[in-house]
């Protein structure tokens, strides 16, 4: 017969083995879903969840929220499929990480718009390291407590979500639990051309708009590029949309996702390596 330990480290390994490794032992096999810690995610988080039955066919399923791997188990190594009550407790369980997701967001959204309220907007390259070393002019940002950078971050109903903020060493945070997917901080006005460049950074798209003069978005990251660029496809049909990414394997590759997912165009640094705020500081040095 098998024993309860065994049972729960079959089950741990081949979790373990599709990349979910639980960090909460030993595991809780009485057939209810427990929400729990994956091992490299945030401390204090809980973005993984398991629920294991050691009575009887002995059987289990697992899910990491963060990368969307979930797999089943069974001792016997038989295909079951899962009892009426298992999807029961994972609909529930869905549901009530999007009501907390909702939650963070909403809170997050607070927070911003506080913070946002309570800066001071930013008029000369002078008046933060970070645009200094960057080369760039404000555009808009403002400074909060004196040498904390923000960046506004709106939703596609250009609602303020989220911030952005820079440190004067250059180091950048969203604010815990905002809402960045699909998200985008903005520079200039869409002009008469129709024509909209869509990058990853900030400084980045602050470069690319004081050298063409054009309506410029702003991602936050090679992975955001594609949802972006659907959501300035949505809000401005008949515009041109330009994807300027980084000329990196990752930046690449996100780029012409980007530009191959509303129609649009793709332009790259020359040189590999570089963004194109690197690319467009090199031309004045």
């Amino acid at each position: 017969m098998t024993s309860l330990i065994e049972i729960e480290n079959a089950f741990f390994n081949h979790a373990a083995n599709a990349g979910v490794i639980f960090t909460n032992r030993p595991l809780v096999a009485d057939g209810v879903l427990h929400r729990v810690h994956i091992d490299g995610d945030k401390r204090g988080t809980k973005n993984g969840a398991y629920i294991l039955h050691a009575d009887g066919n002995s059987s289990g399923w697992f899910q990491h929220f963060n990368t969307g791997i979930s797999g089943k188990w069974t001792l016997s190594g038989k295909r079951e499929p899962m009892t009426k009550a298992m999807l029961e407790q994972i609909k529930a369980d869905r549901e009530r990480r999007q009501v907390e997701q909702r939650d963070r967001h909403n809170d997050a959204a607070d927070k911003g718009r506080f913070i946002w309220s309570n800066s001071i907007l930013v008029k000369d390259q002078s008046q933060h390291p970070y645009l200094i070393k960057k080369n760039v002019q404000p555009y808009g940002v403002r400074l909060y407590r004196g040498d904390a950078l923000v960046i506004p971050i709106y939703d596609e109903n250009k609602a303020l979500i989220n911030l952005q903020t820079i440190q004067p060493d250059g180091m950048k945070r969203f604010l815990s639990g905002g809402r960045k997917k699909g998200c985008f901080a903005v520079i200039g006005k869409p002009s008469a051309d129709g024509l909209i460049q869509i990058a990853e950074g900030w400084a980045t798209g602050a470069s690319l708009h004081e050298s063409t003069g054009h309506f410029t978005v702003v991602a936050l990251d090679a992975g955001n590029l594609e949802l972006v660029a659907l959501v300035f496809r949505r809000l401005y049909p008949n515009s041109r949309i330009v994807i300027c990414g980084d000329n990196d394997p990752v930046g690449v590759k996100a780029a012409i996702a980007a530009a191959v997912a509303v129609g649009g165009k793709y332009l790259l640094p020359a040189t590999v390596g570089h963004d194109w705020n690197d690319e467009l500081n090199m031309e004045v040095a």
